[in-house]
């Protein structure tokens, strides 16, 4: 049996929206509401954090704080698991902070791929409006294999959610992987895996939500939910 624990980045300073993980959404903060879904799998759950704001929502059994510099979620991912707080885990999933309509369903397919992939993560149909939308990450598979993702692909592609799963050894390794030309250009921190020979699997899943990237983003939740 896997022991899994779910890990949610949760950057104060975004350099697209700083501040995105305590923006109010139906009365929560984003990152709470993100925290509650994981918690309600029955896994235990874990915000990674840079900012004091963020770590006095949820406090030391619940949140690890590093003031490091990172430069994406599975990095501050990688970071946090070598501290003894995560030793007893051999899988974890990274669920974004920014995706606070994240499904159970998203998370538990990133669990059973890990079954046959070291990194997993999950992908939904691409409605036609968000083919030309640079911040819509754009995925090319074969079968359950990720072979590629972008953000300026257009006409063509799976919609790719941002809820990662890795094994331990997997992640262990990350942060010793060269950083490729092209997940620089693109900002997709999933490249270094594919540029350094890591197989990524991914299963469907339905997503009727919005992933919070943007101040627009926002304002699209707001009137979604109101």
């Amino acid at each position: 049996m896997k022991n899994v624990a779910l890990l949610i980045p949760a950057r104060y300073g975004s350099t697209r929206f700083e501040g995105k993980p305590l923006i109010n959404l139906g009365g929560k903060a984003m990152v709470q509401r993100v925290f509650d879904v994981c918690k309600s799998t029955g896994y235990d759950a874990f915000v990674l954090t840079d900012d004091m704001r963020i770590f006095e929502l949820f406090g030391s059994t619940r949140c690890w704080i590093e003031e490091v510099k990172y430069d994406n979620g599975t990095e501050r991912c990688a970071g946090a698991i070598k501290n003894s707080l995560f030793k007893k885990y051999d899988h974890f999933v990274n669920v974004q902070g920014d995706m606070p309509d994240v499904t159970i369903d998203m998370i538990e397919k990133c669990i059973s791929s890990l079954d046959h992939y070291p990194i997993s993560t999950v992908f939904t149909s691409m409605p036609k409006q968000e083919q030309n939308n640079p911040n819509s990450v754009k995925m090319v598979r074969a079968g359950d294999n990720a072979l590629w993702f972008g953000r300026g692909m257009t006409g063509y592609g799976d919609w790719h959610m941002g809820v990662y799963g890795y094994r331990r050894n997997a992640l262990e390794m990350y942060l010793a992987l060269d950083i490729p030309e092209e997940e620089c250009v693109e900002k997709l921190e999933q490249l270094r895996w594919l540029k350094s020979g890591w197989k990524v699997g991914c299963l469907k899943v339905d997503f009727d939500g919005t992933e919070i990237n943007t101040p627009e983003d926002y304002e699209k939740w707001k009137e979604a939910n109101k």
